[in-house]
């Protein structure tokens, strides 16, 4: 534990009743929303309430030598907020004012806390959006989505979080503060830090502020439930309407096994008997143009044996995104383990990936549901198992490794959305290879020489740097 002084210090700068100790305190934010990653209790949970407190905090530890661990709401999926070495665990929750909605130059600035459907509700008075959708969207935050450059359902048609910083304040490992960017619509002034620090998941520096882009709502929306008999022809649609060059909002794919457990868990109306599901929304400012594009899409889905449902109010378009947003904790349900991926591959190779995923589940003997992003090839393999049985748990790593292994194959990515943190850090040479490993380490080592900001996720240590106590 930390000494008594260094807590009295660290009261000094937040205040007692932000310093949170005590073993159910510790206990709380010893971990994520991640399955199965290794953790360590952290000494002391710090709150701070401002930048100046946050450059304090970082000082203390930097003379200390005493590891930080920048934490938004705890909803990531890859291991990036959990303590591995002790230390501070840095909650920026209470952050949380948005400082300025600017609807001349479509820009809020806001403090990491600030949650991101906060944020849009805010804004809507303004007829303005944030269109990045994480899955946790009521819950999760503004820094730690931008830490973890999160993705979520809108990402086809809108971009992921990195489309949407424009600036940004961070404080360094030196517990110096930098701004980087701002409102202008153009920026090419010296490197691009901001989108540096955008994904960096808390290694590089912690952001304590952000400007980002805000799009007009679109004011026309059309939703689509797609049922298919056949995996692959679920696949074609997906590959035809890119190609029919409709851009949708929303292409959302479910597996068989997604949807029965989601019907049984939500009560929405699926077809169980269904191969899969697509769930498909087009939206824009011109109601005509929305209506050709839906009626491109309903062409599709029925040329390739598609049986289709058109959301023909308000309610039932909300009634088919309730069933998508259901489809991780339905599936959460059903054990107390749920690995999570976020296996990425081009469009093209969606189908190859969705009937790989499929026998992976086969041959390792694992109840292992798909639902995802299927217009970005953004796929969530969902593995469900006991944490407490061996073997079982033995097969699900196998099968994880072999998930990532195909989508490098089939030309993709390790994540699409949820980072590398510790859960992905071992393959990460797979994809970027030694070359790549060494420029993140020598990144990583002139900005943060002693490893103190979250070490042990993403970059691998070189054990002549890291934090000793």
């Amino acid at each position: 534990m930390l000494d008594e002084i260094i807590i009295k210090q660290l009261h000094a700068i937040v205040g007692k009743d932000n310093v949170l100790i005590g073993s159910v305190n510790l206990t709380t934010y010893s971990y994520d929303a991640t399955a199965d990653v290794p953790h360590a209790m952290p000494e002391v949970i710090v709150m701070p309430t401002s930048t100046a407190q946050v450059r304090k905090v970082v000082q203390l530890a930097a003379w200390k030598s005493i590891a930080i661990y920048p934490r938004g709401a705890g909803t990531n999926l890859s291991g990036g907020t959990i303590p591995l070495d002790h230390g501070i665990v840095l909650s920026l929750q209470k952050m949380d004012q948005i400082l300025e909605i600017d609807a001349e130059n479509l820009t809020a600035t806001v403090q990491p806390g600030v949650v991101i459907q906060d944020l849009n509700n805010a804004i809507a008075s303004y007829g303005l959006m944030y269109p990045p959708d994480p899955g946790t969207v009521t819950t999760a935050t503004m820094g730690g989505s931008v830490a973890e450059n999160s993705g979520g359902l809108r990402g086809l048609k809108y971009g992921v979080t990195k489309h949407y910083v424009m600036g940004m304040e961070v404080v360094l490992a030196n517990g110096k503060s930098v701004r980087f960017g701002g409102k202008t619509v153009k920026n090419v002034t010296a490197y691009d830090f901001s989108n540096l620090f955008v994904g960096s998941e808390g290694t590089l520096g912690i952001i304590v502020e952000i400007t980002c882009k805000l799009l007009p709502e679109p004011k026309f929306h059309k939703a689509m439930l797609a049922a298919f008999n056949i995996m692959e022809d679920a696949g074609k649609t997906v590959s035809g309407i890119i190609k029919a060059q409709v851009i949708p909002a929303t292409l959302e794919i479910m597996d068989n096994m997604t949807i029965r457990t989601v019907e049984d868990f939500a009560h929405v109306g699926l077809p169980t008997d269904a191969a899969a599901l697509l769930l498909i929304e087009v939206d824009g400012m011109a109601e005509q143009v929305v209506a050709q594009e839906a009626d491109a899409v309903i062409r599709i889905v029925e040329e390739n044996h598609g049986t289709l449902h058109i959301a023909n109010s308000d309610e039932e378009r909300d009634n088919l995104w309730s069933a998508r947003r259901a489809a991780l904790p339905a599936l959460a349900s059903l054990n107390n383990t749920v690995v999570l991926e976020d296996a990425t591959v081009p469009r093209s190779r969606v189908t190859d990936m969705l009937l790989a995923l499929a026998e992976i589940g086969r041959k390792y003997r694992l109840v292992l549901g798909t639902f995802g992003h299927a217009g970005d090839g953004n796929l969530h393999p969902t593995i469900l198992a006991d944490k407490y049985n061996a073997d079982e748990m033995s097969r699900v790593h196998q099968a994880v490794e072999e998930i990532f292994a195909t989508a490098i194959k089939l030309g993709g990515t390790l994540s699409g959305e949820h980072g590398i943190g510790i859960a992905k850090m071992r393959f990460l040479g797979n994809e970027i290879g030694d070359s790549g490993l060494k420029l993140m380490q020598t990144i990583k080592n002139a900005l943060d020489p002693t490893h103190m900001l979250n070490p042990g996720k993403l970059v691998p240590r070189e054990e002549k740097t890291h934090v000793s106590r």
